[in-house]
């Protein structure tokens, strides 16, 4: 079970939309902390970011050494033999997440889930798989995984979803041609799909992206 999430809630009254963002392998829900004042988002929006904490695990990769992470990576090449017992485990976290906003008031159609690199490739198989309409999803330097099992299992709630995708040309961890693939197949089941990509950016998040997010966002939940 991951660790209590990180919580920050801005404007001036209670929230009535929220963020669940995942982290990156390796890091925790600090991660993304800086990037709340980073938006500049309308200050009339309340709106509450939800940074969870992957659980403790051994990582193949990575000499066995344990982190925080969303599920095992066990080779360089990310989307072969994918944890899948793993991504579902984290999935199901990402559920509950959900689930405790949802009970605290807030609209299911007014949370977004976004993740980076392993978190991106979480929100992306939990929230076109949960069976409320949600307000779409954000996946950064991410992929798609079990891919081959979104036709039967995915939310006929959130067909069309909207989807953010934004990935640097030069990332060496998950090369731009696995979000190329994920593009197309989220195309293929009828997602709307908004791409980003930035020439010549690793495995990061830049200032023109967080641009496209906090304008992606407000178009969401204004």
């Amino acid at each position: 079970m991951a660790d209590e999430s990180l919580v920050i809630d801005t404007g001036v009254h209670a929230p009535d939309a929220c963020v669940i963002w995942l982290h990156g392998l390796g890091a925790d829900g600090h991660d993304f902390e800086p990037i709340v004042p980073e938006l500049r988002l309308d200050p009339g929006l309340n709106i509450r970011f939800v940074f969870p904490h992957a659980p403790m695990m051994p990582v193949t990769i990575n000499q066995g050494f344990v982190m925080r992470a969303w599920f095992d990576i066990g080779t360089a090449d990310i989307s072969a033999e994918v944890d899948e017992k793993g991504i579902r485990a984290s999935a199901n976290l990402v559920d509950k997440l959900i689930d405790a906003e949802i009970a605290s008031g807030i609209a299911p159609e007014r949370i977004v889930l976004a993740g980076f690199s392993q978190g991106g490739a979480i929100v992306l198989h939990a929230g076109l798989r949960y069976g409320k309409q949600l307000a779409g999803i954000i996946a950064l330097s991410s992929f798609l995984p079990l891919a081959e099992t979104l036709e039967r299992e995915k939310s006929k709630v959130n067909a069309g979803l909207p989807i953010l995708l934004a990935h640097g040309s030069a990332d060496p961890v998950v090369p731009v041609v696995l979000a190329y693939e994920t593009r197309g197949e989220l195309e293929k089941h009828g997602y709307a799909v908004e791409w980003h990509e930035y020439k010549g950016m690793a495995h990061s998040v830049s200032e023109q992206e967080i641009f496209h997010l906090a304008e992606w966002l407000e178009q969401r939940i204004i």
